[in-house]
């Protein structure tokens, strides 16, 4: 308020509550009504000129007597323009725009409707459900599609937001497999001629056997005769005629070199032969028994080393493009809980299976103290190489409609726009976007599908209503 016209009010005030008298009488001053308003006028004329647009007119005299037009007295007198500058009011009246200025570099234009309809205030404002219109600043460009909210509706929706960042993303892929034998050392125990098994060592189906191990003794006619040929032509190439086939023979009947080392030192064939086991291993299979005879090509034994051993995991067809030749696997026992045992891929089979839609990948483990037997049930975990870094974010930050795939980005002082990407691999609970996005960016990971919707809402608003008008 303004010192002189405080003083004018105040005076006014006094002269109607009787004071004029008392001013009078206690100081000797014969102040009449005209003196009083001549004083009065010499302090009006003292005043600086008003600024700003013409708020209403007062009488000439200062009478609380106002008109919103200009009008005259009833002497003929015009009511004086009283402008912004000069208007009296005793609420405090907000900061001047130079000030505003100097606190915030951004002025309001004016508020817009929070949920993007063509409806516009010069002064904040709420809506019909009580949301904020959202302030449109002085400089401000096209933002189309860009949501705003409040700082009190992103703090009770709970929104959080997170930078996009450069990371290894290791996708690892959980799947059953079975444990398999390696068929590389699988053996047969076999016998190439017709024979009569003598004898057969103690062992049964499921011992271990290390290699040479006796297994059975056997007579065979064949390779007897065999062996005395092959004594004859040893006794030949003594009196310097070369050798011929014998030794090839009993070769191709099977006999051990052991055996062929033995007729070559002491010139005798032996009556039966002990048959040895061709490899350290575990006995599969046993088929014969003491006096039985055995036909070309019968199996005495089957043979496995399971020193190393396989684990067959059916991967989805889905995901098997991230299988890789040499990823590393992590094979865990469902019959050991605590037990795993590590590998890498060796070979991924070139099938998919028609009712499981799975194919077989191949996983070599050793097999520390045999713990890993045939057909045991595991749980696989496949993991992916160690790729170059990706640009990354949390899955709760992308938002997959099945045709579309979004991520919402914070612009900050409560300004979010949804942004379609292109995503990559995923793992450990990241995924890895490929277009859409820069370094240092800031996306929604918390209650982007409330930001998500709205931004749908007002798209659909948009798409039928006026555009908006601009105070």
């Amino acid at each position: 308020m303004k010192p002189n016209a405080l003083t004018g009010l105040a005076l006014a005030a006094m002269l109607a509550a009787g004071g004029a008298g008392y001013w009078a009488g206690h100081r000797g001053l014969a102040v009449g009504w005209r003196d009083w308003l001549g004083i009065e006028g010499s302090l009006a004329a003292n005043e600086p000129a008003g600024t700003g647009p013409i708020i209403y007119y007062q009488d000439p005299d200062r009478k609380p007597v106002y008109s919103a037009q200009p009008r005259q007295t009833d002497d003929g007198r015009p009511f004086t323009a009283v402008r912004a500058s000069q208007d009296v009011s005793f609420e405090v009246k907000p900061p001047s725009e130079e000030r505003m200025a100097q606190a915030d570099p951004k002025r309001v234009l004016y508020y817009r409707n929070p949920m993007g309809l063509p409806d516009t205030s010069p002064v904040p404002k709420k809506d019909s459900m009580g949301m904020d219109y959202l302030p449109v600043y002085e400089g401000e460009g096209n933002e189309d599609g860009v949501i705003k909210l409040s700082p009190g509706r992103i703090q009770r929706s709970g929104v959080r937001s997170e930078p996009v960042r450069r990371q290894n993303i290791v996708q690892t892929i959980h799947v059953p497999g079975v444990v398999q034998l390696d068929e590389r050392r699988v053996s047969v125990v076999t016998i190439r001629a017709d024979a009569f098994v003598q004898e057969v060592a103690p062992i049964t189906t499921g011992d271990r056997v290390t290699k040479g191990t006796k297994l059975a003794r056997i007579y065979s006619p064949e390779i007897s005769t065999a062996g005395a040929q092959f004594i004859t032509e040893l006794n030949a190439a003594a009196r310097g005629v070369p050798e011929g086939g014998a030794r090839q023979r009993l070769e191709n009947l099977g006999v051990p070199p052991e055996v062929i080392a033995e007729i070559e030192r002491s010139r005798k064939v032996p009556l039966t032969i002990n048959w040895s086991a061709p490899r350290d291993g575990i006995v599969l299979e046993r088929s014969v028994s003491d006096g039985m005879k055995m036909t070309a090509g019968g199996s005495l034994f089957r043979l496995a080393d399971i020193s190393t051993i396989w684990v067959l995991a059916d991967v989805p067809e889905r995901q098997l493009a991230a299988v890789g030749i040499g990823a590393p696997a992590t094979v865990r026992l469902r019959g050991r809980p605590g037990s795993s045992f590590e590998g890498r891929v060796s070979v991924i089979y070139p099938e998919i299976a028609e009712a499981t839609r799975t194919a077989k990948v191949r996983i070599e483990i050793g097999n520390r103290d045999g713990m890993l037997l045939p057909n045991m049930y595991a749980d696989v975990d496949i993991g992916s190489d160690d790729p170059a870094p990706q640009l990354a974010v949390p899955d709760s930050a992308v938002i997959d409609s099945g045709s579309r795939r979004v991520v919402i980005l914070d612009l900050g002082e409560g300004r979010f726009e949804p942004r379609e990407v292109k995503l990559g691999r995923r793992g450990d609970g990241r995924v890895a976007i490929t277009e859409g996005v820069a370094e240092g960016d800031r996306v929604v990971v918390s209650a982007n599908f409330l930001i998500d919707a709205e931004s749908n809402l007002k798209a659909a608003l948009g798409g039928f209503a006026q555009p908006e008008a601009k105070p």
